[in-house]
């Protein structure tokens, strides 16, 4: 198979409208590149950051040509979490202010956390407080092996609130409780070990590689059956497995099987030939 990142980037749509601080890619053959980029301030978010991120996640929920969306940041460094200057005014804010600003944050997750694409985290140095949340929001997680994680919340007096729903839902809530109540500062290999990261690499080399054999993986897939693959995992997390669940699992198969994608990839495969969505 072709290298799908190795053509030269494009833009996937008009972004003269995004901030500079987010910077958005994408290759013609549908690999999408997110770069946070405020490298002088290890990519530490502020209100113009969130609202950049939202309004990317969303620019990409609708470019259909887009089959994998990986989230990194610039100068090696994932996220330290919140900009101090932010944080200071903030200070300041009103329980009001206050709370809109931490919905803008929990939206920008929430639009990450529904992106029809495979999603991946390419963690380099710090994914500290919302920067580790980004990690937690993703599908997959790579991370360089002097890659370092906290949720650090608890050492300002806050807590993780805006983050949580997608840290328990990839660490679970007994590892989640430890690490929110003591804000440890741990390692790749730790992150790894709990579920917050897939895989671990030596150098910046291999995550290229690695971003490279990802690429390959999701282009032979259906696009159509990795939105609805990522979906029927929501739907059924934490469910009863009684009639009720067999019948909808039922039918959704059903319907894969009639649909064109379905039926695509069956005569594919009977025919021992690619698939019309490989690239």
């Amino acid at each position: 198979m072709t290298n799908p990142i190795a053509d030269p980037l494009v833009e996937v749509a008009d972004t003269d409208a995004l901030s500079d601080t987010v910077i958005l890619d994408a290759s013609p053959s549908g690999v999408a590149v997110v770069m946070i980029n405020r490298p002088d301030r290890k990519n530490a978010f502020d209100a113009e950051v969130i609202a950049a991120l939202r309004q990317t996640f969303e620019t990409l929920r609708d470019a259909d040509g887009v089959r994998i969306v990986f989230l990194r940041g610039a100068g090696g460094a994932f996220s330290a979490g919140a900009d101090l200057e932010w944080m200071r005014a903030a200070a300041g804010f009103s329980k009001d202010e206050n709370r809109q600003d931490a919905l803008a944050l929990a939206e920008m997750l929430l639009a990450l956390r529904e992106l029809p694409q495979l999603t991946v985290a390419l963690v380099e140095g710090p994914a500290f407080g919302g920067g580790a949340g980004l990690v937690a929001a993703c599908d997959y997680a790579v991370a360089l092996n002097d890659a370092k994680f906290a949720f650090s919340e608890a050492k300002l007096g806050l807590v993780a609130a805006t983050i949580s729903p997608h840290v328990v839902s990839a660490i679970g809530p007994r590892r989640a409780k430890s690490l929110f109540a003591t804000a440890r500062l741990f390692d790749a290999a730790f992150a790894e070990k709990i579920g917050l990261v897939d895989e671990v690499v030596d150098d910046v080399a291999s995550l290229e590689a690695t971003m490279e054999r990802l690429s390959n993986e999701i282009m032979a897939c259906a696009p159509g059956a990795v939105r609805a693959s990522k979906q029927l995992v929501e739907d059924v997390a934490g469910l009863p497995i009684d009639d009720e669940l067999l019948e909808e699992t039922a039918k959704l198969i059903a319907d894969r099987r009639a649909s064109e994608e379905g039926k695509e990839g069956v005569r594919a495969f009977l025919e021992k030939r690619k698939p019309s969505w490989t690239v």
